[in-house]
C-alpha cells in the first residue's frame, strides 16, 4: 500500500512539504517499506487518506536515504514506524500516555484510531495548541521502552 502514498527521500522535499502545508495536518511516517510493521502502518494510512483529505496530508519518509538522516537524528527516531505531525510548519505533539510526546511510535491498530488522532491534532491546532490529548484508548497505544544513547 505504500506505493499509494507520496514517498520523500530528500531533505529538501521534507522541508518543502512542511513549509507548504498550510491549514492542514501533515503526517510524516518515518520507516522502511520493507518492514512488516511499516507495511501494516502504511496500509492503515493509505486506507485513511481519503477520509482525512479535507484536513490532512500524508507522506512517507524513507529512513534509509542518507539525505533525511538529519531529521532522523533531530526527532530521535530509533524505532520504526514513527509518525510525526505538523500543522502550519509547527511540530505538533501528542500526549498518549507514553514518555515521548513528540511522535507516535508503532503502527495504529485500526483505521479509526489514525483518523481520530489526526482529527484531534487538527482541532487542537486550530485552537492554537501545540500538544493535544490522544483520543485512542490506552489498550490500543503501542508500548515500548525508551533507550537513551550516551546517557
Amino acid at each position: 500500500m505504500s506505493y499509494l502514498l507520496k514517498t520523500l527521500t530528500k531533505k529538501e522535499e521534507i522541508d518543502r512539504i512542511i513549509r507548504d502545508t498550510i491549514d492542514e495536518v501533515l503526517v510524516l511516517r518515518f520507516g522502511r517499506c520493507s518492514e512488516n510493521v511499516c507495511l501494516q502502518h502504511d496500509e492503515i494510512l493509505a486506507k485513511s487518506v481519503r477520509d482525512v483529505s479535507k484536513f490532512a496530508k500524508v507522506a512517507l519518509v524513507d529512513v534509509d536515504s542518507e539525505e533525511v538522516q538529519v531529521y532522523v537524528k533531530y526527532f530521535d527516531i530509533t524505532l520504526f514506524p514513527s509518525t510525526i505531525f505538523f500543522f502550519n510548519a509547527h511540530h505538533m505533539k501528542l500526549d498518549s500516555g507514553t514518555a515521548d510526546h513528540t511522535k507516535w511510535v508503532g503502527a495504529f491498530h485500526i483505521k479509526q484510531d489514525f483518523i481520530n488522532v489526526v482529527e484531534a491534532i487538527y482541532r487542537g491546532a486550530m485552537k492554537g495548541k501545540l500538544i493535544v490529548q490522544c483520543p485512542v484508548p490506552p489498550e490500543r497505544i503501542p508500548k515500548y521502552q525508551l533507550l537513551y544513547k550516551d546517557v
